[in-house]
């Protein structure tokens, strides 16, 4: 169980620093600012609401579907109200709702690009991860 540990640590952190340097040579070659880090960056007041009223939903999808899964106990869970799912879903919905405010509102039109290239691989990066189980490790 300890080689598990290292071995989901060392593969978690390797996509973090790939996805570091990944996301440097496309704000390079996008020409795209670097965001602030641990922050909403909304475009515009319309943006913050709708990323609000998101984010609410799917805490309170959250919380259901925990109710939900506790009273299925004796039976298996439904796959969709499972967190990493859920949170698979939201992390899809705020992307591409950034992505559609940056391409409306944004001062640099490559910014809804950046957005999409790097929520495709946070995608790819998850689905191998589901589909996988951790890279066969489970």
């Amino acid at each position: 169980m300890e080689t598990f540990g290292v071995t989901v640590i060392l593969v978690l952190s390797a996509f973090c620093l790939g996805l570091y340097y990944l996301n440097k040579a496309l704000r390079k070659w996008l020409k795209v600012e670097k965001k602030s880090m641990f922050s909403y960056n909304h475009v515009n007041d319309t943006h913050r609401k709708i990323d609000w009223t998101i984010r609410i939903s799917f805490m309170l999808l959250l919380i259901s579907s925990l109710f939900i899964n506790i009273e299925r106990i004796p039976l298996e869970p439904l796959w969709y109200f499972q967190t990493h799912i859920i949170m698979f879903g939201f992390i899809v919905v705020t992307e591409s709702v950034r992505a559609i405010m940056e391409k409306l509102y944004a001062e640099n039109e490559n910014d809804y690009l950046f957005t999409l290239f790097q929520l495709g691989i946070i995608i790819a990066f998850l689905l191998s991860l589901f589909l996988t189980n951790f890279f066969w490790l489970l």
